[in-house]
């Protein structure tokens, strides 16, 4: 008898994804986020900032100030985070896992570099985002890469950039690219130097165990997969990433008590602008009228470049939805480098004499 030959995987699995993330993309941030670059060319301005909600300061500790935040982030990110529970389920169960092994499952600078690159287009939330990094480590790519996708959804993120540059002027937007691209990179290759030793090399000859099996891509049973692998990924983040929401809404005037210009550039203010920055949740691009109504307020331009490069990137709920695809350690050098940028970012933007 011949030997049985490895089932192909099916293409219409592997076109749905490209529809789904094409289609999906498009209509929750790249049409939007056009029209959007207009309004902020001409007005200046993307709206009021979500940690106020215009007011001068956070509102006091309560329920009230708890619901008021989850309603208004939920508005602005629902739609993406159901993309992102749509992709990070559908890299799982119908793309081909040697075709994630191949491009993202080698921890070296390539596959850094290939995971930055397909961040871009992504323009994801941090939170919205975690669910892709959930189902590209199931499918075994690298540490390293799958950060630096991660990180590259909010710090690369060009509908920002070109925000930033109308809003708060194109040095910002110099700034942030830059400290950007050196989290991005540099976090990714320190995280696959961490796990380079228990990584094992991959074999693209290898088929899977289940590619042998005809019936296990019948449509059926692939959309069946599917649907469990999103009910159970939206099961197991989103309550925790609810909870921790509500309890950042209700603690925002505990983390920024006080706004004005009393905030100095200061390293202190600087390092507490990082650490605070790091832990808060915010939607793609909340942190330009963040950063706009502090500086209009008279805060220094050392905690408010701080404020810029770590509110983004990760955040408490992010971290908490990725903690199963990452070590603890792998998290804690991710936690510890945003926080390190930040502060650099705020010397930077002293140094290079923003508040001039």
């Amino acid at each position: 008898m011949s030997p049985s030959r490895p089932a192909r995987h099916p293409a219409w699995g592997i076109a749905l994804v490209a529809l789904i993330a094409l289609a999906g993309l498009f209509y929750v941030k790249w049409s939007p986020y056009y029209d959007r670059a207009f309004t902020a060319a001409q007005t200046h301005s993307i709206g009021a900032s979500i940690l106020t909600g215009g007011q001068d300061a956070p509102p006091a500790p309560s329920l009230h100030a708890a619901l008021d935040y989850a309603k208004a982030y939920g508005l602005a990110i629902w739609k993406a985070l159901l993309l992102g529970l749509l992709l990070g389920s559908a890299i799982q169960t119908l793309l081909p896992p040697r075709w994630i092994e191949r491009w993202l499952g080698r921890p070296d600078a390539g596959g850094v570099v290939t995971g930055g690159l397909l961040s871009i287009p992504s323009m994801m939330c941090t939170c919205c985002a975690a669910p892709v990094i959930a189902g590209l480590r199931h499918c075994r790519a690298a540490p390293g890469n799958t950060a630096a996708y991660w990180l590259g959804n909010t710090m690369l993120n060009p509908a920002t950039l070109v925000f930033m540059g109308f809003v708060l002027g194109w040095h910002w937007a110099g700034l942030r690219l830059a400290l950007g691209l050196a989290m991005v990179l540099g976090l990714g290759w320190a995280l696959n130097r961490m796990s380079r030793a228990d990584c094992a090399p991959v074999d693209d000859s290898a088929p899977a165990a289940f590619d042998t099996d005809p019936a296990y891509f019948q449509p059926g049973q692939v959309l069946r997969r599917w649907a469990r692998a999103f009910a159970g990924m939206a099961l197991r983040l989103l309550p925790e990433y609810l909870v921790l929401v509500l309890l950042l809404g209700a603690a925002r005037a505990w983390l920024f008590p006080v706004l004005d210009f009393s905030i100095d550039n200061g390293l202190l203010w600087i390092v507490g602008a990082a650490l605070v920055g790091t832990l808060f949740v915010i939607p793609t691009a909340g942190e330009v009228p963040i950063v706009q109504a502090l500086l209009a307020l008279g805060v220094g331009v050392g905690p408010a470049a701080a404020l810029l490069v770590t509110l983004p990137p990760v955040s408490l709920p992010s971290l908490a939805m990725v903690s199963r695809s990452f070590r603890r350690s792998e998290l804690a050098v991710l936690a510890l480098g945003v926080v390190a940028l930040g502060v650099i970012g705020g010397g930077l933007a002293i140094a290079l004499g923003f508040g001039g």
